[in-house]
């Protein structure tokens, strides 16, 4: 464990508490270690320390992860953003898609589950898109559209190219009407961050094929994004949600070279 500057004593404190459980449990001290020291050089040590270190989990701003991904010569277990998509499908359910989308964007707007573009289908944007936008303008979310969604809602800002890849962690939403599921795929492949993409629709065919082409890490059918998270999955406590695709060890055949993707096939589920 290495904190920044801010956490270093509470780190001290809990990494004795930690020391202290090992101890009562005749277990070695050493299995966990705190490095108390905030000198940035320590950063660059570990990172470096294959000898030592089998993997690197780093938890903390963009800057921080982008110079371990960069630097580090140990495994890395890491997302750098959770550019997270809803698309609303032609045959999607209107009451569905509206539940889902406001769920996705403001059940929490700080995490990497939450849903920062929303894109949705030339043929259900007339319908979805005027009730979507009063339940975020009743609850503080700033809408930036493209052009066409700007034509449906006209309180919409103008979307900007650094809309559609920026995670915001904010009540700040993108908007973008699509001619096509395969616009939308498109879309994501493009700007998305390989975290957690959802699809609202009743037709079977599209919501397979949303499942096989949305390389992502969750990819979910008629349900919120806010459920990728590992307790939510029934693994119990969780670091981080990774974005990798990890290394085999051992023989390396084709199971060792197929990694999880998690898929989530949901009926208008909502996370409270």
């Amino acid at each position: 464990m290495r904190g920044g500057s801010e956490s270093l004593n509470s780190n001290k404190a809990i990494a004795a508490c930690v020391h202290e459980g090992l101890r009562t449990a005749d277990l070695p001290e050493s299995a966990v270690q705190a490095i108390e020291t905030a000198d940035r050089d320590a950063v660059g040590l570990l990172i470096r320390d294959e000898k030592h270190v089998d993997v690197i989990v780093p938890r903390g701003g963009k800057t921080l992860i982008e110079r371990i991904s960069n630097e580090a010569k140990v495994p890395v277990i890491k997302h750098l953003d959770g550019i997270c998509h809803v698309y609303i499908d032609a045959d999607a359910d209107i009451d569905k898609a509206i539940r889902i989308a406001d769920n996705a964007k403001t059940q929490r707007y700080g995490t990497c589950n939450t849903m920062e573009t929303l894109l949705v289908h030339q043929d259900t944007a007339r319908a979805v898109l005027p009730p979507l936008a009063e339940i975020f303008r009743g609850k503080g979310v700033a809408l930036r559209g493209c052009p066409r969604a700007r034509l449906i809602v006209s309180a919409m800002n103008e979307a900007a190219e650094d809309d559609w890849q920026t995670e915001y962690l904010a009540p700040i939403l993108a908007v973008r009407v699509v001619d096509s599921l395969d616009e939308a795929l498109v879309h994501i492949a493009r700007y998305g961050s390989q975290h957690t993409d959802a699809i609202v629709t009743e037709n079977y065919t599209a919501a397979n094929r949303f499942l096989r082409e949305v390389d992502s890490s969750s990819v979910m059918v008629n349900a919120s994004t806010r459920f990728a998270d590992g307790f939510e999955y029934g693994l119990g406590a969780e670091i981080g949600i990774s974005t990798n695709k990890l290394h085999a060890r051992g023989p390396v055949g084709l199971e060792g070279l197929t990694t999880q993707k998690w898929i989530v096939l949901g009926s208008g589920q909502i996370r409270k």
